[in-house]
């Protein structure tokens, strides 16, 4: 067994999430120690939190703000924001993300108020 995994995002198909829509990798990986997901954030993206999981956005296109605790942080392409476990957050503005949750996304650790 390979000690890697390879994924082609440009392949998978998108998938509705409180943000937008989400090509997103390496999900099913028994470890589930990370996975990485690019997400094309919609304007009015849900407030909503995780109560395990990390995640560390970087913006590629687009500018907007991140909602953060309830503060508004303006973002631009090469911003990286780091969202701990509870930290209710959210994306406001058309923008294209590469998203890292550590561990893996979990659709179980999705809350929201």
């Amino acid at each position: 067994m390979a000690n890697y995994l390879i994924s082609d995002l440009a392949d998978l198909p998108p998938q509705a999430c409180p943000c937008g829509t989400a090509r997103r990798a390496f999900t099913e990986d028994a470890d589930r120690t990370a996975s990485i997901h690019v997400v094309d954030i919609k304007i009015d993206a849900q407030t909503h939190y995780h109560k395990k999981m990390t995640e560390i956005y970087l913006v590629l296109e687009g500018e907007g703000y991140m909602e953060l605790d309830g503060e508004r942080i303006a973002v631009k392409p090469m911003s990286a924001i780091m969202i701990k476990p509870g930290c209710r957050h959210r994306a406001l503005g058309r923008m294209r993300i590469v998203n890292i949750p550590v561990p893996a996304f979990d659709a179980a650790d999705e809350w929201f108020d």
